[in-house]
């Protein structure tokens, strides 16, 4: 579940219109067509055919995931051996429900994604089967596709299988509630490999809109709190997807998710930003240095960082039959890596699971990457459109009011701000502009909730 979405809340009445005025400028539909949901009900209320799944119903498989999700994709179980660990990754088999050819399938296409809003989601799959019959809820049996991956001592990989089969998990874990066996030892390893192989890894706060009561619009916007266990279970996930990368490798066709990295322009942008905010870059440093040392509790770094989200470039989606190209890599990942673990949420994982676990439909893992980047370009639109009402309803009742804000860049639109508190991104117009990286004194003096627009000018000096 994306971090800027906790839980659902209850808009104010005014929010709420907003809310289904966003979606319905994406086109985002919420419900499913009567005959849709009535093949949903009837996959899911079907006994769970065993025929060629191998039973692993006795390991105690746990769930990690937000507070409040049902739509529960991954379990996992992590054990130490006595030359490493064996990690064991159940991941959702959708296919088991949705058969090729169903209504249900071709209601998927049409989505590609899961699109959240604050207030409610727009899943991939009805309810019944995504928080029901498919989710790896606790002290359920549920079909699933296991990735069963060896670790050396060191935490690097020396084997990789898949299988389909049977598991229950006995536990719903929230991050950071509980501790998960040798995850924190096995994600410590992982983390330290990726620094080595050249990952580039951003602890960025995000900007989130959560459910508060005591808010008069019944959501507060904050950044994201992160605790170290979502970065240890996140790395469990890298790790099934560089497995499933190199065995579609291996095999000769399939789905890889690609990041071209930093490039040049990019780079002299971001040099531009921190030298305006006064954090020093030396010349030389690399990029994944510099941004390592950068700290998110302070408010110029956080500014950086959250800059430096652009600088690798848009991931993608590619198709490969055949060998894959040699640059066919996930440049923030610094290797070979597909999408396999949000099945439930994400169109293309189920495909590429099919494919590992034996199955393959070239012609589905061809049209993927277009009907990929299509849901997902709705679902960012509509996360930033949320944030930008957010802001704006925030502050529609502060115009007049004075902020304090750090200027971050310029281009022809004028200066982009950045205000702590709320934390709020916006534009000033100003002439002359401010210098970067000097806090300045600007005045709120207008905020359409309409076009999720807000307008700062400087503030008169005293």
């Amino acid at each position: 579940m994306p971090s800027r979405y906790l839980r659902p809340g209850s808009p104010t009445d005014d929010l709420r219109a907003d809310f289904d005025r966003i979606r319905a400028e994406f086109d985002v539909t919420v419900g499913f067509p009567d005959d849709v949901a009535a093949e949903a009900e009837q996959r899911a209320a079907a006994p769970l055919d065993t025929a060629g799944r191998v039973d692993l119903t006795d390991v105690p498989w746990v769930t990690i995931d937000p507070p409040g999700s049902m739509d529960l994709d991954q379990a996992m179980h992590l054990e130490r051996t006595a030359d490493g660990f064996v990690v064991r990754y159940a991941i959702a088999d959708v296919a088991a429900h949705v058969p090729s050819g169903s209504l249900l399938e071709q209601e998927a296409w049409k989505r590609g994604t899961t699109v959240y809003c604050p207030d409610i989601k727009a899943p991939l799959y009805p309810t019944s089967l995504s928080e029901g019959a498919a989710s790896l809820l606790p002290d359920q049996t549920r079909p699933a596709i296991v990735f069963t991956i060896k670790l050396d001592a060191e935490g690097e990989r020396t084997s990789a299988r898949v299988d389909r089969a049977t598991v229950h998990s006995t536990a719903k874990l929230a991050y950071g509630s509980a501790e998960v066996p040798h995850l924190e030892e096995v994600g410590r390893l992982r983390i330290a490999i990726a620094r080595r192989r050249g990952a580039v890894s951003l602890n960025t706060p995000a900007q989130q809109v959560i459910a508060d009561p005591s808010s008069p619009l019944g959501y507060r916007l904050e950044l994201e709190p992160r605790v170290e266990s979502e970065d240890w279970n996140a790395e469990i996930s890298l790790l099934a997807g560089m497995a499933a990368a190199d065995l579609m490798a291996e095999r000769g066709f399939g789905l890889l998710r690609v990041m071209g990295g930093a490039d040049e322009y990019r780079l002299t942008r971001l040099r531009r930003v921190a030298h305006g905010l006064h954090v020093e870059w030396p010349e030389g440093e690399p990029y994944r240095d510099f941004v390592d040392r950068l700290d998110p509790a302070r408010p110029r770094d956080a500014a950086i960082l959250e800059e430096a989200r652009g600088v690798m470039g848009h991931a993608s989606y590619l198709y490969f039959d055949g060998a894959p190209p040699k640059d066919a890599i996930h440049a923030g990942i610094a290797a070979r890596y597909a999408h396999t673990t949000a099945p439930l949420r994400r169109l293309a994982d189920r495909y590429v699971l099919d494919l590992l676990a034996g199955g393959g439909d070239r012609g589905a893992l061809e049209r993927l990457p277009k009907a990929m980047a299509e849901a997902q370009t709705r679902g960012g639109r509509v996360e930033h459109a949320v944030i930008d009402l957010m802001e704006t309803r925030m502050l529609e009742h502060r115009i007049g009011e004075r902020f304090e804000a750090t200027p971050l860049e310029e281009d022809r639109r004028g200066t982009v701000i950045q205000i702590a508190e709320p934390p709020v991104r916006a534009r000033l117009h100003a002439d002359p502009r401010p210098p970067l990286g000097r806090r300045v004194a600007v005045l709120l003096v207008r905020a359409d909730p309409r076009s999720r627009s807000l307008e700062f000018r400087p503030a008169p000096t005293s």
